[in-house]
């Protein structure tokens, strides 16, 4: 029996400035089920979905939902017909409640015109208890978390008796059970008759939850599939056009001597943490969030002051009183929040880039621009950074190639050790790849790497040794025939005696 598809999409295309973003892109959905859309950045996805969702124009093309068919949408009229969208950068009011963000435009008042402020609480109450989050109404949005603002975004949408939801990349500040209850919620949703159409770079969370797979790749659709039809290497052959054979780049070179070593390392919330890093080689550490994966990365960094224990780097004991000692000493940190604490968003790429080493290139109070652009046209090269111009700004730069932006600031002061804290979060696969590579080219050039990712797969894919932590603590280390799945979550979970629960 056909079951017809509750939105169908014909032929969509979309030109900006003369360029095309959209050409000739046509995928159907099925209702009460997960679709999900991927593909590297700039593939159009979430320009097409800007499109279902009314807030961009197509230049052809046509929509059809629930057998209805349009030209296209405004955000209005696509609301009205039940089409919801949860961007990435979530649009909730801060200094607003809960209940008045759900409703927000559509309060429900008393014949007089006044606020129902009692209805409005227990209506929000309901969708929130629906969803199996537990959310005072009258909470202001700005209090809560971004994993439960989320949450209020999606029970936003179902205020509005939404049959097609949205999610542009939702999982990409979540980790552990947060992320598990989101995936609760979709399963919810989904058996309610909601369809959901899913944005993500985490193939992992589409081989999950998705029925089916539609791959956009340069504005063009490259096919949609059922996931049953898909494994993870043909996916990421289909995104980037090229196959990665799955296999991450491995060490070629020999491991060197001990470059950093820690040992008893507290703080107010690590404990007694001991390891050695090679020089050369990739030390992964692994654990569920609030394990101290961090927190171990910001002691080593200077960030946190030390309680108990000591380093030595390089053979010369090693006490970093803040951040700035530590990068003198040449050991930096890639923060797992590039945007916030890694970049300096509303200046130029020239200027993030040469900022660690102005005092270089400064002669007699001048900065040697030769000098200067020699530095970017390396790191451009090297990095394969894609940027339009030096003096374009940061924030305007993909995901990907703000985090080349990150490495390539540290790698002006020749680091012996680098941290990477989630080092490609919110990446697209073929920009993974290429951090991948130069991480091993880094460990050829003999830079040691300590690698903080909640991306199991990662972990097991590039470290050389794996560090598991849990409660502060590192309880394990694996290596060689050691490593797997199963050792890394069992060391990661298992709750072990003298341990807070």
């Amino acid at each position: 029996m056909t079951i017809d598809p509750i939105l169908e999409l014909q032929h969509i295309s979309k030109v900006y400035a003369g360029v095309p973003v959209l050409k000739d892109v046509s995928f159907a959905c099925q209702r009460g089920q997960v679709h999900a859309l991927v593909g590297e950045n700039g593939a159009g996805k979430s320009t097409l979905m800007k499109i279902v969702a009314g807030a961009v124009q197509p230049n052809g093309g046509t929509i059809t939902f629930k057998g209805e068919t349009f030209s296209h949408l405004n955000t209005r009229l696509a609301l009205d017909k039940g089409i919801s969208i949860i961007y990435q950068e979530l649009a909730l009011i801060p200094h607003m409640t809960v209940a008045e963000n759900i409703f927000l435009g559509r309060e429900q008042r008393t014949s007089l015109g006044f606020t129902r402020q009692k209805l409005m609480m227990d209506e929000a109450a309901a969708l929130l208890q629906r969803l199996g989050v537990q959310i005072d109404p009258r909470t202001p949005a700005g209090e809560l978390t971004v994993a439960r603002q989320q949450m209020v975004e999606i029970a936003k949408s179902l205020s509005r008796n939404a049959d097609l939801i949205i999610m542009d990349e939702p999982s990409a500040i979540l980790a552990g059970q947060e992320l598990e209850q989101l995936f609760q919620i979709i399963e919810t949703l989904t058996q309610a008759g909601v369809t959901i159409i899913y944005i993500s770079h985490r193939l992992d969370e589409v081989f999950q939850i998705a029925k089916n797979v539609t791959v956009l790749k340069d504005g063009e659709l490259v096919g949609t599939a059922p996931i049953e039809q898909l494994n993870r290497a043909r996916l990421v052959e289909m995104m980037v056009g090229r196959s990665l054979d799955e296999v991450f780049p491995k060490s070629k070179h020999a491991i060197g001597d001990p470059v950093l070593v820690a040992e008893n390392l507290s703080t107010q919330t690590l404990k007694q943490a001991s390891f050695t890093l090679h020089a050369g080689e990739i030390v992964g550490v692994a654990g569920m969030v609030g394990s101290g994966r961090t927190e171990l990365a910001r002691a080593i960094f200077g960030a946190d002051a030390l309680q108990t224990g000591h380093i030595t780097l390089k053979g010369v004991p090693f006490a970093p009183r803040g951040p700035q000692q530590a990068i003198e000493n040449g050991v930096t940190l890639v923060p797992e929040d590039r945007k916030q604490q890694g970049l300096f968003t509303g200046l130029s790429i020239r200027h993030n880039i040469t900022l660690p080493i102005l005092k270089r290139l400064t002669r007699w109070g001048m900065v040697d621009r030769k000098a200067e652009n020699d530095v970017i046209a390396r790191a451009k090269s090297d990095l394969s950074i894609n940027m339009a111009s030096p003096e374009l700004e940061a924030q305007f730069l993909s995901g990907g190639n703000q985090q080349k932006v990150v490495l390539a600031k540290w790698l002006q002061i020749l680091p012996s050790v680098i941290i990477l804290d989630e080092p490609t979060r919110g990446i697209d696969v073929g920009a993974k790849f290429e951090i991948y590579q130069l991480m091993r080219q880094l460990n050829e050039k003999g830079v040691a790497i300590l690698m903080i990712s909640s991306e199991l797969v990662e972990v097991l894919g590039m470290s050389d040794r794996i560090l598991v932590m849990q409660d502060g603590r590192i309880v394990g280390e694996l290596a060689g025939e050691q490593v797997s799945e199963q050792a890394v979550i069992t060391l990661a979970t298992t709750h072990r005696e003298g341990m807070s629960a």
